[in-house]
């Protein structure tokens, strides 16, 4: 429950609020484990010599990048939205604050830019490989825009479609969105 004060943003629910937020990073947790303990291997990780090092530690950098912003993604799912990423306890509010207010996939995004970094530093070239992790990429865009949207919109209705209305699903604003203004 928030204050009935305006501007003020003290919930008084704030031990239901912890355990949504730590339960969301668990399951979060979990899914990064299993990830980390299924693809590398699948996807061909393996070390190289000296010759592309430089470049390993730029893709180094947005890997760590992209698996915070995916991490702080799904933090807000617990303490914003009370709920987690899995589709079994999803979030009970829409969540509009930190990265989702440019982007409505950042989570999304921040696991795309985190594997494709990890594949510049411990991957190979393999087209066989690319092509399948293309396929994953469609498949997740598909999953998003079938299954995932309309379940948002059955949730949250006019709240959702305005923010639809306001963000793009894939590419980010410059500016953040706040809801309740026009763009």
């Amino acid at each position: 429950m928030v204050n009935a004060q305006p501007g003020s943003m003290q919930h008084t629910d704030g031990g239901t609020r912890w355990v949504t937020a730590i339960t969301s990073l668990m399951v979060g947790t979990a899914f990064f484990a299993l990830w980390f303990w299924l693809l590398p291997s699948w996807l061909g990780f393996q070390t190289a010599g000296r010759s592309a090092l430089g470049w390993r530690w730029i893709a180094a950098v947005f890997s760590v990048l992209g698996f915070s912003v995916a991490l702080r993604c799904v933090w807000d799912f617990g303490w914003t939205g009370r709920g987690t990423p899995a589709p079994v306890a999803p979030p009970k509010k829409l969540v509009v604050v930190g990265f989702y207010r440019y982007v409505r996939n950042p989570m999304y995004l921040g696991f795309f830019w985190g594997w494709a970094g990890l594949w510049v530093v411990f991957g190979h070239v393999n087209w066989a490989l690319i092509s399948a992790a293309l396929a994953v990429v469609l498949c997740v865009a598909l999953f998003v825009r079938l299954y995932e949207e309309p379940t948002l919109r059955e949730m949250f209705g006019t709240e959702y479609e305005e923010y639809c209305r306001n963000v793009r699903a894939w590419v980010p604003r410059m500016r953040a969105w706040h809801q309740g203004r026009a763009a």
